[in-house]
């Protein structure tokens, strides 16, 4: 009886999906408060067409109109967002300096004493002292259990383990977790950490175009185990920073661009990863769409002048150089919350642009408290390369985190995760699941027992240091983000310690539990 490869059926479909790409785009910026309401309360496709642009009718009266509450909310929330970004952006440089200016002189203490002797140490942004709102959150930089790292990866079981992370590999998961948390800093730190700190070899630092953005603001580190003959390449994008605008924009941009028999994808990551314009919809095709014939067109012209400036084209290249170099290494891609939605479309369009042999070649994917990239028929396409002959995309989320939980998942909005869920609840027990639990956050029924979790966070990280040891004791900022979390759960459970504990301190669970 003959048999079919499900991989050549998709790399087959991907033949016909060069015509009749759709896109919808959702411009806040545009259009008026009355034109927002006629939407809103009425389903007025006029009022509507002032914040949207389209592919086609179709899609301003099918999906813009079946999808408008969606549509509604993610304009609402890019406004606030709009109206706030500079005040944002001034919070978050001073809340930055401070507290590194503290940590410099050692802290209140050493800071008075300093200033009292006139030796205060004035903190350098960009040099590799200077930590990040993030790094500042959780100074932890060693990874766990480091010495192991090589006989892990280089073992001759461990090919053959695959990806069986349920099933105690701790490891990499630890040096992913931490990778993405180091992947806020900037470069000096990076390769400071990786050198010094890892002992492995840094590769390199980029930080590419992010046409969402219109600037300089896709930062994306690249590492290997070893020097020669190295086993692991890991690739680790930044994610959102706390303070910065555009990002929080992203995660609840609306807007999706759709491959026939691939599905929608994220407008706005796309653009992170520089793989198109909203400004000319049609560069997506080119970058997207590999096998077409106008694309190929598309890619003369486009990708010699975005190589060294954007994310996709930079890292796909010094990837191929890598493997390469290394004969035996395979790769290993992972981040943080918008790091993380960057970490699973990276390999997606290496798909797209039928890559097979890097494919081959990755190890796996690991996100941490990552926002859904896509919808159900993206993930259907994806999980054929990613489940066979083990599944090597697994998505950590803890608790209440909000990001893992847009864009919004219900007959109205269509956003759908995929890949292998691995869900710690507030006293850090493993679940391995489909979806996390509360998958949509929004829900009056989740909101009180949110709030008793945030109490009990709050509580927790007051014992940690009893508990767990020294090594797991919350600063003083930390408890302060714990007290925010007391308003809003969501935020605070975001943060890059609790997926760090989680690694560390994950305990299986086979029952059915709570959000608790």
């Amino acid at each position: 009886m003959a048999t079919t490869n499900p991989q050549n059926d998709t790399y087959g479909a991907l033949n016909d999906a060069c015509n009749g790409s759709r896109y919808l785009i959702v411009r806040p910026e545009k259009g008026r408060l009355r034109d927002l309401f006629r939407y809103a309360a009425f389903g007025d496709i006029g009022g509507g067409a002032a914040f949207l642009e389209t592919s086609d009718a179709g899609v301003l009266a099918g999906e813009a109109t079946d999808h408008r509450w969606v549509i509604v909310v993610s304009i609402i929330v890019r406004k606030v967002i709009s109206f706030f970004g500079k005040p944002m952006e001034w919070t978050g440089y001073i809340v930055e300096f401070i507290l590194n200016l503290l940590s410099e002189n050692g802290n209140l203490i050493g800071l008075l004493y300093n200033l009292f002797h006139g030796k205060v140490v004035i903190p350098q942004r960009g040099s590799e002292t200077f930590i990040s709102t993030i790094g500042q959150f959780d100074g932890r930089i060693d990874l766990f259990k480091s010495e192991s790292l090589a006989e892990d990866i280089s073992g001759s079981s461990y090919a053959e383990r695959g990806m069986q992370v349920e099933m105690g590999n701790l490891v990499l998961m630890d040096l992913c977790i931490m990778a993405s948390k180091l992947a806020y800093e900037n470069d000096k730190v990076v390769r400071n950490v990786v050198v010094h700190h890892w002992k492995m070899h840094f590769v390199d630092f980029y930080n590419c175009w992010n046409d969402f953005q219109k600037e300089m603001a896709t930062q994306v580190f690249i590492l290997c185990d070893k020097p020669k003959d190295a086993n692991l390449i890991l690739i680790s994008f930044r994610g959102t920073e706390p303070f910065d605008a555009d990002d929080w924009s992203t995660d609840f941009d609306y807007t999706w661009y759709e491959i026939p028999k691939v599905g929608k994808i994220h407008m706005g990551f796309l653009e992170a990863l520089g793989l198109g314009s909203r400004t000319d919809a049609v560069t997506f095709q080119y970058h997207l769409l590999a096998n077409c014939g106008t694309s190929s067109i598309g890619k003369k012209k486009l990708e010699p002048l975005m190589e060294n400036r954007t994310a996709y084209y930079a890292v796909r290249s010094q990837l191929k150089s890598l493997l390469k170099e290394h004969k035996n290494a395979k790769f290993v891609v992972t981040g943080h919350s918008l790091g993380g939605a960057l970490a699973i479309l990276f390999p997606t369009v290496l798909v797209l642009h039928q890559e097979i042999e890097l494919m081959h070649r990755l190890l796996g994917v690991y996100t941490f408290g990552q926002p859904r990239i896509g919808d159900r028929n993206l993930g259907s396409f994806m999980e054929v390369h990613l489940n066979i002959p083990v599944p090597r995309y697994f998505r950590m989320v803890y608790c209440n985190d909000i990001v893992p939980r847009i864009p919004y998942d219900d007959k109205t909005f269509l956003y759908k995760h995929f890949g292998v869920c691995l869900y710690y609840n507030s006293l850090y027990f493993e679940q391995n699941m489909k979806e996390e639990p509360n998958k949509n956050y929004f829900t009056l029924r989740n909101a009180v027992a949110m709030h008793l979790n945030a109490v009990w966070e709050l509580i927790r990280s007051l014992l940690m240091k009893y508990l767990y040891g020294p090594e797991y004791k919350e600063g003083w900022f930390c408890i302060m983000g714990r007290v925010i979390g007391l308003a809003y759960p969501g935020l605070s459970a975001h943060c890059a310690t609790d997926y760090v504990n989680s690694v560390r301190l994950g305990k299986k669970r086979t029952i059915q539990m709570s959000s608790l």
